[in-house]
């Protein structure tokens, strides 16, 4: 059975606002389901999604070089 959560409990397990939470679900930067005038939040997909954002994190990143002091 799919957990599902709402704002408030995705804003605490993010650590973000839930004000930024609503916002990100609106322009689609999370998955999301809006039911009426409410968000919910399946937790696996919410999960997946932080794993592939992350994955995609450490693929493309840039090392900085550094420069010499001569």
């Amino acid at each position: 059975m799919a957990e599902i959560l709402t704002t408030k409990e995705m804003a605490d397990y993010l650590r973000l606002h839930e004000i930024t939470i609503c916002k990100y679900a609106s322009e689609g930067v999370i998955p999301a389901i809006r039911i009426g005038r409410v968000w919910r939040f399946d937790k696996e997909e919410i999960d997946n999604w932080i794993r592939e954002s992350w994955t995609k994190r450490k693929g493309t990143k840039k090392t900085k070089s550094r420069k010499s002091g001569k």
